[in-house]
């Protein structure tokens, strides 16, 4: 592969929000208590780079300014109120005069019955707002015709998507929605080495640590219960040896493919496959150590391009936080 100087990997994804809490906002509650609710706002960052001649180029990029507000807010539970808030919110004179727009309030869960604090419940809201955006952007390349087994994506960090109510729903749109995902990969540089197991579903952190240099470990399939029936195929390779590295699992990226056909669902992702990704995702490794990033090791040299890019396009963190 590296004398053909061919590759298969054209677009390299990466989504990234940044959150701060903005405000506090005050409710009583039954039996006459005030509950203080933190106020979050996010910005939302969502790009796609394509490589053309060994050049990366900028295919896409979306980005979106949010809040989250406590649910409670809409005492009436009125349907339409969040977007015409939103709306009357962009239409101050002074987001208008800076061309500043917040496209959605997402309002987060203030009843019982969830462990997390509601400043995490309102990050999780813009989180997963930052995923919608993420698929919606894959969605798009699919549908313009820009993926196949030529050309594949590699998204960066886990494969997280959900399908929708509405996915669920409709057999035919549920099928689409995996189909999006036929080629697209997904590479992580962090993850919890305790996932894997040996043969008596006992810890195997080790399996991984120990990994020669370029080598992977067999597929593992996955399911999450979040996810619905999505089944995943997980393997690890390590991308640099243990000499260069300081700790045990630098250097190894896990990487994740969903399956999407039936022979896939049932006997599992081609080995073959799997190694000439796993050998193209190698050729792919940073060419030296840079910076202070102390992921270096674990980065594949596009996708922090890629990173790079999308950071580029933030608002400072100064000049968002004078909007409020």
């Amino acid at each position: 592969l590296a004398s053909r100087g061919d590759q298969i990997f054209s677009y390299f994804l990466d989504g990234s929000r940044r959150v701060f809490k903005v405000d506090a906002i005050a409710y009583t509650q039954s039996g006459g208590r005030s509950v203080i609710f933190p106020v979050i706002a996010g910005q939302i960052g969502v790009g796609c780079c394509r490589r053309v001649s060994k050049k990366i180029t900028q295919e896409k990029f979306s980005r979106e300014f949010v809040l989250s507000m406590p649910d409670i807010a809409d005492a009436d539970g009125k349907p339409g109120f969040w977007p015409a808030a939103a709306k009357k919110l962009s239409e101050c004179e002074e987001l208008q005069r800076l061309g500043i727009e917040f496209s959605t309030i997402l309002p987060y869960k203030t009843s019982k019955g969830d462990d997390r604090g509601f400043e995490d419940r309102a990050t999780a809201c813009i989180q997963d707002r930052m995923i919608e955006c993420e698929k919606a952007l894959v969605a798009d390349l699919v549908r313009e015709g820009k993926l196949n087994q030529d050309s594949y994506l590699i998204k960066d960090g886990s494969l997280e998507y959900r399908p929708t109510k509405e996915d669920r729903s409709d057999r035919r749109r549920y099928q689409t929605f995996k189909n999006n995902y036929n080629w697209v990969i997904g590479a992580s540089k962090n993850f919890n080495p305790e996932v894997c197991e040996d043969i008596n579903g006992r810890p195997n952190p080790g399996f991984i640590a120990d990994l020669p240099l370029f080598h992977r470990t067999p597929v593992a399939e996955y399911e999450n219960p979040m996810l619905g029936d999505i089944k995943f195929a997980v393997w690890y390779i390590r991308l640099r040896d243990k000499k260069q590295t300081r700790t045990p699992f630098d250097g190894i990226l896990k990487v994740e493919k969903i399956l999407v056909t039936e022979e896939e669902n049932d006997v599992g992702i081609d080995s073959e496959l799997v190694d000439t990704l796993s050998a193209y995702l190698i050729g792919e490794r940073n060419p030296v150590c840079y910076g202070s990033d102390l992921r270096w090791a674990n980065h594949i040299y596009p996708i922090y391009l890629t990173e790079s890019y999308v950071k580029s396009r933030y608002l400072s963190t100064e000049s968002f936080l004078h909007l409020f």
